[in-house]
């Protein structure tokens, strides 16, 4: 499971499982990458919940 973080500056993709982590930046600031990171966390349940949704787990 996993979720894309996308900014005029770039992307990146991070991990929901095991544990939220950056698997990949394409382009965004460290600054950016923490923002990104607080907003996973915060809405994670949210989010997880979109995905088995969409993806049918």
């Amino acid at each position: 499971m996993h979720v894309h973080a996308f900014h005029a500056e770039g992307e990146a993709k991070f991990w929901l499982e095991p544990e939220i982590e950056l698997a990949v930046n394409f382009g965004l600031s460290q600054r950016r990458i923490t923002a990104a990171m607080k907003l996973i966390r915060n809405h994670e349940d949210e989010i997880c919940a979109a995905w088995n949704r969409h993806f049918g787990r």
